[in-house]
């Protein structure tokens, strides 16, 4: 399908010859040249940002005063907050977020056609990669078998969610689907799919050459910017809007520099330096902003660890963190297994267009902050949040801290484990998982984690009993170079046996500990311990067994596993003893800094990404022979668990409605601070005598099949009740309870959502009171489209994260925030007032209105909040109930296809 470019009234359009090729491409220097604007300092990353406006620049969606814009922020000491309509040029998905994204897909086909227009019209305009990478769980571990076996449960659970995703990849145009078993969506991006520089034909029928952007439905779509692809985690509603051609509305960012200068010391690696990065930058303050790395450093920051540091943005709150085009560029792509004409065109690209790193690379930034790798020690993260950095020599006492401080427990407190022969006690780590996109898509990392196991093998150690191991690799690339350095033997005897090619423990999908164990965690209320390779850990996030939750490299994750506790100095004490009783220290079995690159310089290769990739939409057989029926609407079937049709657009009006006032809410929870979409919506597991469970066994379901609420995200009557039952949420109305639970219309405690359904049956609004970042964390849509339907109109906090604020406008719900110092706790609520919000209906971008709150003694107070509608196409968003609603209506409007 060729991609539609502006009208170029600008006359920014050039030619470029590389080779014997020769693209057509907008030029910086020639819009520069032409008058509209000084650009040659900005970052980079806003330049790709800039190129696109020179793109589609139409007089209508874009103006020439929209790139002028540009020149302005530069004179603004890199500063315009002017709204924009961004195209960026593809969609990444994965299953948990992609199932409902083409659920929504097939409702809007129902909907246009209610409305007499032609299903045809809702078909993905921009290329969509949708990469099945969420859904495998960690039933088997620790032994030959756990591949094979996870992989056949992982099809037994999910095979009507894998027969719906089949179908819509022959019922779409521009959707393409990687089956299971294959990586995991963002390493599946950064070695394959992306290119830095990308080429298409035009209306025209020209070749265009223009910058590889995308946006993806899982927040560390950031990843890719370590190879300078400007990516980002959008809602799945935000991204649904932009592949029906939809432009994204946004701000000129602000753009931090973050310099990185000296050299990494022997001992550390890129998750000790991504961790210390997360904690500069969250207390910094970056939430809605680039951040753009540059410096000296960066001439010794080999292109994994880059990409771990681009992983991590969500973690430290910015929309990415972008590394420039260099030559450490062109060495990866070229050695991922791309062709030497994709690599000269980024290479003539990126230098024609201004967009390369050499020695003179120096922009203009709205604000800097730097940091000496020289300065980096061995680190781990927790126990709740990414950004509470602890160096590994404080572990153990920062661990005894939070075990009196935090969770308020006596530490040595043991409990015997049945049929065992040991105890649990508060500290021992019970899952060691080396999992996520962050650290298993690095080779120096994996490699290191692989010599760890080699050296401590040789000595005999292995695993403590209590400990339930695993090693997700994010690609199979990962496999080939760890089986030709023969480190997954050495890995395999410790108990980080391959269990699956997928998300895993990071998202929730750490499976079952062994009964006994977790029968003596509750029995005990013990604090039992997870240490991961992962980029998450919140609350209640990894196992429903695990209270503290701690982030760590790969090799950490080994040692860990081999000392059992997180009651230990790691860095000067003993971690275990030889079969002859010498003690072992960590020293002892870390490898050199010459032998891990060493390892990687001759196990890494081009062919090993080459081979694994060649067939990448293949599948295994069980892919291969899931059968879907051909057919334009998909036939919804009725007695489903996994996938049913939400009720969105089901009624739905040809023409939109007005913005009402809020009258009388009532406050269903208040929150604090840092309530992640985690919090609001779960992705792990759940248990009988849930919401969510109770639906299920009504149902005939048993427990061993419920699955995961990420794996029954295409049905909302599962999303429903599991929105706000995170099992460590603290709902304030509530006096130390702990879970989702509220108060109902009757003053009665019940499940928030049975609470939230008796409103509703009531007639009556509700609204949430929160503090600050509400919303961190994964770009999770049914956080958002949970809370519309529970009946919340608005939500108030102190301040939102940036995903999540534009999810719940795409879903029709308002965010407020607080102004004039005022608080939830300030106020003194109780969550016993009602809430009324007026100016709404006359409401314009970021505007300031009245609030009043009743007391529970009749008294009122009017404070004033921030509307967060951020722009006036949002205005729009919520006008038509939410963004698809808006996208449906002008689809049937408009003139079919054929046309």
């Amino acid at each position: 399908m060729p991609i539609t470019v502006g009208h170029d009234t600008a006359k920014t359009r050039r030619t470029l010859q590389v080779g014997d090729k020769s693209y057509a491409y907008y030029s910086i220097p020639a819009a520069q040249a032409a008058g509209l604007g000084e650009f040659d300092r900005l970052p980079a990353a806003l330049k790709v940002v800039l190129e696109n406006m020179l793109r589609f620049e139409d007089g209508k969606t874009v103006s020439v005063d929209d790139i002028k814009a540009f020149s302005d922020w530069g004179k603004l000491g890199g500063q315009n907050p002017r709204e924009i309509a961004y195209r960026p040029a593809r969609v990444l998905m994965q299953d948990f977020t992609g199932v409902p994204a083409v659920v929504d897909l097939a409702a809007m086909r129902d909907g246009i056609k209610a409305l007499g227009g032609d299903p045809q019209k809702i078909n993905p305009l921009n290329p969509v990669d949708l990469v099945i990478d969420h859904s495998v769980m960690i039933d088997e571990f620790g032994n030959p078998r756990a591949f094979q076996m996870n992989v056949d449960r992982e099809y037994e659970r999910n095979m009507e969610r894998y027969t719906f995703l089949k179908w819509g990849q022959s019922a779409f145009d521009n959707f393409r689907v990687v089956p299971p078993g294959t990586g995991i969506c963002h390493q599946v991006n950064l070695e394959y799919l992306s290119k830095t520089v990308w080429s298409d034909k035009d209306q025209t029928g020209q070749i265009v050459a223009y910058p590889d952007t995308l946006v993806g439905t899982d927040s560390h779509t950031t990843m890719v910017n370590g190879a300078a692809v400007l990516g980002w985690g959008a809602g799945g509603i935000e991204a649904e809007a932009a592949m029906l051609g939809q432009p994204i509305s946004m701000l000129i960012p602000e753009v931090i520099g973050f310099e990185l200068t000296g050299t990494m010391l022997e001992g550390t690696t890129g998750t000790d330096l991504v961790l210390k990065v997360v904690e500069m930058l969250r207390k910094k303050g970056v939430v809605s902003k680039f951040v753009e790395f540059y410096g000296e450093g960066l001439d010794r920051l080999p292109l994994a660890d880059r990409a771990t540091i681009a992983n991590m943005a969500p973690e430290y709150g910015a929309t990415c963190g972008f590394f420039p085009v260099d030559n450490e560029t062109l060495r990866y792509l070229r050695n991922t297994g791309r062709d030497e004409a994709t690599v000269a065109l980024v290479e003539a690209y990126a230098k024609e267009n201004g967009m390369w790193r050499g020695a003179d690379y120096a922009p203009i930034y709205t604000d800097t902050l730097s940091l000496d790798m020289g300065t980096i020690v061995p680190a781990i993260s927790g126990p709740k949040r990414p950004q509470d950095y602890v160096a590994l020599t404080d572990a153990k006492t920062a661990f005894t801290r939070e075990m009196a401080e935090t969770f308020k427990r006596p530490m040595g407190k043991q409990v015997p484990v049945d049929g065992e022969d040991f105890a649990m006690e508060s500290g021992k780590v019970v899952i060691a998982a080396i999992t996520s996109c962050t650290n298993t898509s690095n080779p120096y990392v994996m490699i290191g984690a692989g010599l760890v196991a080699r050296k401590a093998r040789a000595l005999g150690l292995t695993r403590k009993p209590w400990v339930k191991t695993s090693l997700a690799p994010g690609s199979q690339v990962v496999s080939a170079y760890l089986e030709a350095a023969d480190l997954q033997t050495d890995l395999d005897a410790i108990g980080f046996n391959l269990v699956g090619y997928g998300c895993t423990t990071c998202i929730g999908n750490s499976g079952p500990l062994q009964p006994e164990i977790s029968k003596a965690i509750t029995e005990g209320d013990l604090v039992a311990t997870a240490v991961l390779s992962g980029n998450r850990n919140f609350e209640g996030r990894i196992s429903p067994d695990v209270r503290a939750n701690y982030l760590a490299s790969p090799p950490l994750v080994v040692a860990y596993a081999i000392a059992g506790t997180m009651d230990i100095d790691l860095a000067r004490d003993p971690i275990a003893q030889t079969p002859d009783g010498r003690d072992v220290y960590l020293r002892d079995i870390w490898p050199t800094t010459a032998e891990v690159a060493q390892t990687v310089e001759a196990t890494v290769t081009r062919q090993a990404f080459l081979s694994k990739y060649a067939d990448v939409f293949k599948g295994d057989e069980k892919w291969q022979d899931v059968e879907v029926p051909q057919q334009e609407v998909y036939n919804w079937p009725a007695t489903s668990t996994y996938i049913q049709n939400p009720p969105y657009f089901q009624g739905m009006s040809a023409e939109p409605g007005t913005i009402s006032n809020i009258e009388g809410a009532r406050v269903l929870a208040m929150l604090g601070d840092m309530i992640t979409t985690d919090h609001i919506s779960p992705a792990g597991s759940f248990k009988e005598n849930t919401p969510a469970g109770k639906y299920l066994t009504e149902r005939q379901v048993s427990p061993r099949e419920f699955n995961s609420y990420g794996a029954r995200r295409g049905n909302h009557q599962i999303m429903m009740r599991g929105t706000f039952a995170n099992i460590r949420i603290k709902n304030e109305v509530l006096d130390g309870v702990e879970g989702g639970y509220a108060l109902g219309p009757d003053g009665q405690q019940a499940s928030i959502y049975d609470a939230a359904m008796a409103y509703q049956a009531a007639g009556i609004p509700l609204v949430i009171f929160a503090g600050e970042q509400y919303g961190a964390g994964s770009s999770r849509d049914w956080a958002a489209k949970g809370t519309a339907l529970l009946g919340i109109k608005a939500v108030i906090a102190e301040s939102f994260e940036r995903i999540h604020r534009s999810n719940l406008v795409g879903m029709g719900v308002i965010p407020f925030e607080f102004t004039g110092g005022d608080t939830r706790k300030s106020l003194g609520l109780k969550g016993d007032e009602t809430v009324s919000i007026h100016g709404l209906d006359t409401i314009q971008p970021l505007q300031d209105v009245p609030c009043t709150i009743t007391y529970a003694d009749g008294t009122a107070k009017t404070i004033t909040i921030k509307c967060r509608i951020d722009t006036a196409v949002e205005i729009e968003y919520i006008e038509h109930g939410g963004v698809l609603h808006y996208v449906l209506r002008n689809l049937a409007k408009a003139p079919a296809a054929a046309e």
